[in-house]
């Protein structure tokens, strides 16, 4: 359940984010709300992957995913363009949550 909960918490997390692009600096209602609601549910869910998970693990996958995606949602919602040096930094990140992931003795499995 840890992974589930920690997937949950990302999502929320990126739509959350969406919604703070799509707020406008604060000028849209709706997208402003639909912020708080999946800032608030992206940090319960992430607060209950810190029963098993330490928390330098939990928030270095959270934050790097989360910014992997989005770069994407960026990319595809809001026409924004990715260079060459922004997507090796994205191949980066995503092989930084692949070591941690797969060779870390510290996760909860």
């Amino acid at each position: 359940m840890t992974y589930l909960y920690l997937l949950v918490a990302i999502v929320f997390e990126t739509i959350g984010t969406s919604g703070l692009q799509a707020s406008e600096q604060f000028t849209k209602l709706r997208p402003l709300a639909l912020t708080a609601v999946c800032y608030a549910a992206s940090f319960y869910f992430l607060s209950l992957t810190l029963r098993t998970m330490p928390v330098g693990i939990a928030y270095a996958i959270w934050s790097g995913l989360g910014i992997v995606l989005i770069a994407l949602i960026g990319l595809i919602w809001f026409g924004q363009k990715l260079d060459m040096p922004a997507l090796v930094g994205l191949a980066l990140i995503i092989a930084g949550v692949l070591v941690i992931n797969l060779f870390s003795k510290t996760i909860a499995h």
